[in-house]
C-alpha cells in the first residue's frame, strides 16, 4: 500500500501576502498622488500611516509562515517571503522619518541668517489640517538651530549684484528651486531709458552733452528696509517623495561685495525632518560652483 505524503499549508503565509501587498499598493498611490498630483501633505502621511500599520499586521503573519515552513515543512514559504518584501517598503519609510524626527531638531523654517531672516514675499499658507504648528518663528528655535547646524551660514562674493544674481538663478535652477515670486528685481535690471530703441542702428549723439549733477539720495517708504536688498521666493519639492518646501533667497549688495541668505521653510507640519539645511545646504554648494572665484569671507 502506496503512502502518500500531504504537504501541511501555511494560511498565515498567503494571507500575509495578500495584506502585504495592499500595504504597498496603498503606499505606491498614496506617493504618486502625492508626488505627481493633488494630494496634500497631510493626507499623504495620514495614508502612509495607514499602509505602515496595514504592513506592520503582515510581518507577524510571514514570520509564523516561515515558522511553519521550518517546523512541519508547511507550504508559503515564498508566500511569506514575498510578504516581507511587500511590508518593507511602507514600514521603512516610516521608520526613516521617525528617526528623523527624533534625532533632528523640532524646526519647520530655518535660515542663513539668525538675526535679521530674509523676509518672504508673499507669507506662504497652507491649510495645515491635522499637522498643527506655530505660526511664528520664536529666538528659541534659532538658537535650536543654530545649536544643530552651526555651520549653516550665508555667502559673500566680491561681486556686483547682477553678476551674483545670474549665478543665484542658475544655482535654483540646478537646486530645483522654482522662482515664482520676485521684489527688488529693477537692482539688476538696466535702465529702459538706457535701451536702443528697436530699428536703431546707430546711437543718436547729442549735440549737447548734459551736465552731470549729484545723485539724489534714495526715498525709502520704510525706513527699516535695506536699500539693495533683492528678493526670490520660490518653491522645491523633495526627489522622490515630493515633500514640498518654501524658500526664499535674499541678495544684499554692499560697497563692493554681496551676500547671499537663504531661508527654507516646510509647506506642512511642524518638523522638517532635516530636509530643510540639507536644502539650504545643496543650494550653497551649487552657488560657490557657480561663484567659483569671486568668493569673499
Amino acid at each position: 500500500m502506496t503512502v502518500r505524503f500531504v504537504r501541511p499549508v501555511s494560511h498565515s503565509a498567503y494571507a500575509a501576502r495578500r495584506i502585504g501587498l495592499a500595504a504597498l499598493v496603498l503606499f505606491l498611490l498614496a506617493a504618486l498622488a502625492h508626488r505627481f498630483g493633488p494630494l496634500t501633505g497631510p493626507d499623504f502621511v495620514a495614508l502612509l500611516f495607514l499602509s505602515a500599520a496595514i504592513a506592520a499586521a503582515a510581518v507577524p503573519l510571514a514570520l509564523i509562515g516561515l515558522a511553519r515552513l521550518w517546523q512541519v515543512g508547511a507550504s508559503g514559504g515564498v508566500a511569506a517571503a514575498k510578504a516581507l518584501i511587500y511590508a518593507a517598503l511602507p514600514l521603512g519609510t516610516v521608520a526613516t522619518g521617525a528617526f528623523l524626527y527624533y534625532t533632528q531638531p523640532a524646526l519647520h523654517d530655518i535660515s542663513t541668517d539668525l538675526s535679521d531672516p530674509p523676509d518672504w514675499v508673499n507669507e506662504p499658507r497652507a491649510d495645515q489640517q491635522w499637522m498643527p504648528r506655530s505660526a511664528t518663528v520664536t529666538p528659541a528655535d534659532r538658537r535650536a538651530q543654530f545649536a544643530a547646524y552651526p555651520g549653516l551660514t550665508g555667502r559673500r562674493y566680491e561681486g556686483a549684484l547682477d553678476r551674483v544674481y545670474e549665478g543665484v538663478k542658475n544655482a535654483a535652477l540646478s537646486a530645483r528651486i522654482t522662482i515664482t515670486r520676485n521684489e527688488g528685481l529693477e537692482l539688476v535690471e538696466p535702465d529702459i531709458s538706457e535701451r536702443p530703441a528697436p530699428g536703431d542702428d546707430q546711437a543718436v549723439v547729442p549735440d549737447v552733452a548734459p551736465i552731470p549733477l549729484q545723485r539724489p539720495e534714495p526715498l525709502l517708504a520704510d525706513p527699516e528696509l535695506t536699500a539693495g536688498d533683492l528678493l526670490l521666493q520660490g518653491e522645491t519639492r523633495t526627489l522622490v517623495l515630493g515633500l514640498r518646501f518654501d524658500v526664499v533667497i535674499r541678495l544684499r549688495e554692499d560697497a563692493e561685495t554681496t551676500s547671499v541668505d537663504i531661508r527654507v521653510a516646510s509647506r506642512y507640519g511642524p518638523h522638517d525632518l532635516g530636509l530643510g539645511a540639507v536644502i539650504a545646504e545643496d543650494f550653497l554648494d551649487r552657488l560657490d560652483v557657480e561663484l567659483l572665484g569671486i568668493s569673499g569671507g
